[in-house]
């Protein structure tokens, strides 16, 4: 996949389109991949902790879920010109896998929440088979890892918050063999509606910040990282 780099953070030159199509390749070549999410706050924290870069460049795919990252390819002549956010993503390769058959997993977020996650997708999506579910507040992580493997999914989402999906993810990758690993976030909560979305017009126009903001406006410290990510990407970024 053609990539951009911003800051030293690899970024896919991608639409949603594109996206379900590694998905699927992904998916067919059965090797344990991860995908992650880049937004200017991951960006910014990797400036400053080179194991977090790291884990963000080894993903198989790093869809641009930020406004800021579309908006610092067009200052630098890159070519990402929509955001793939998370959510929307990992609602599109629910979709998709109703139709193909691909068995899905959900671990994460507070008890019951991905199983109230599970109940509306499966409404949602008909024909989706979610294998099975668990909440992310567990102590034994070999019983989860057993779980997950005797459901053998071909998708595993994981709601723990980021970083600490990914690198959980990452740690048990291979143990686990599940061809696309995905971390989520909040999407669980979004999805049973205990997190509201910006409306689609907001999304649409890259506003869903200046939502959140208004919703919770305790957060303005993390929005005030997408000026300083964009100031510091006009002064020479490197793409690839």
């Amino acid at each position: 996949m053609i990539r951009e780099n911003y800051l030293g953070v690899d970024v896919c030159r991608i639409d949603m389109k594109d996206a379900l199509d590694e998905v699927d390749r992904i998916i067919s070549n059965r090797k344990p991949s991860f995908v992650v999410a880049i937004n200017p706050e991951k960006i910014m924290k990797a400036q400053k902790d080179e194991s977090l870069r790291n884990l963000l460049n080894s993903a198989s795919m790093q869809i641009p879920d930020g406004v800021g990252v579309v908006i610092a390819s067009r200052f630098k002549g890159g070519k990402i010109r929509s955001r793939v956010t998370g959510i929307e993503l990992m609602e599109n390769i629910c979709k998709v896998s109703a139709k193909k058959g691909y068995r899905v997993f959900l671990l994460g977020a507070k008890p019951g929440v991905a199983e109230g996650a599970s109940d509306i997708l499966k409404k949602r999506y008909p024909g989706l088979n979610i294998v099975g579910t668990r909440d992310g507040y567990f102590k034994d992580e070999d019983e989860v890892i057993e779980n997950i493997k005797a459901s053998s999914p071909d998708v595993l989402f994981v709601a723990m918050g980021s970083p600490k999906q990914e690198y959980w993810i990452t740690k048990n990758m291979d143990k686990l063999g599940v061809p696309l690993c995905m971390g989520v976030g909040g999407s669980y909560d979004v999805i049973c509606g205990n997190i509201k979305r910006a409306p689609k017009w907001m999304c649409s126009i890259g506003l869903e910040w200046l939502y959140r903001l208004i919703k919770e406006p305790w957060r303005y410290k993390r929005m005030a990282v997408l000026p300083v990510f964009l100031l510091k990407v006009l002064f020479g970024v490197k793409r690839k």
